[in-house]
């Protein structure tokens, strides 16, 4: 599940509660401009050290609310699909399909940011301003193997240019945005995901 663990990943900062209440709220006003969201990405990879360990490319596909796909096609292809209600994390190269129930899922990641304006959801999280977006962290108590997600922005503010991702083991995974299409129509099917004959299924959605 390490590659699910990339989407789920962020960093800390100590505030005062009024500064990180302006924060989050400029922050979800910036993402409430964007019903959909939809684009071409690099992925560079550095380690603790800040040495580079591995690059890829793929495509990603976001809509209000708690939709996501996230599609790797480098170096090896794996599919993250949410309708959000399941998500369904697809290793071709494993033959595998992975069930989760979307709300259990997104109570650990701070993306579930980028696709939802539940009140709920943002109070688990603090924000921080910083000179190109904003940089979000989990609230004590929550648990999550992500400690930053960085959000930055384009020129015009209009689209995400990127997210920079840090996990607990200081694994850095920094993702640049191209070819963007902002609240321009997404096909249905765009967060559909329809099981290969013959793979293996771990549905864990059943006991959540």
């Amino acid at each position: 599940m390490k590659k699910i663990t990339v989407l789920t990943l962020i960093v800390g900062c100590l505030l005062s509660g009024q500064s990180r209440a302006d924060d989050s709220q400029a922050l979800q006003q910036q993402l409430g401009t964007i019903n959909s969201f939809k684009a071409q990405f690099i992925q560079k990879v550095t380690d603790a050290q800040g040495e580079a360990i591995m690059q890829g490319e793929g495509n990603i596909a976001l809509q209000q609310p708690m939709m996501i796909r996230w599609q790797q096609q480098s170096p090896d292809e794996t599919l993250f699909v949410s309708n959000g209600e399941k998500t369904y994390y697809f290793d071709s190269f494993a033959e595998q399909v992975t069930i989760m129930n979307t709300h259990s899922l997104i109570d650990s990641t701070p993306f579930v940011l980028l696709t939802s304006k539940d009140p709920e959801q943002w109070a688990k999280y603090q924000v921080l301003a910083t000179d190109t977006g904003f940089s979000v962290t989990p609230n004590k108590g929550i648990e999550s193997q992500v400690e930053q997600l960085d959000i930055a922005f384009s020129d015009d503010k209009q689209a995400l240019s990127s997210l920079t991702v840090m996990d607990t083991s200081g694994q850095q995974s920094l993702f640049t945005f191209k070819d963007a299409q902002v609240n321009q129509p997404l096909a249905a099917t765009t967060f559909e995901f329809i099981i290969p004959e013959g793979v293996e299924v771990d549905d864990q959605s059943q006991g959540e």
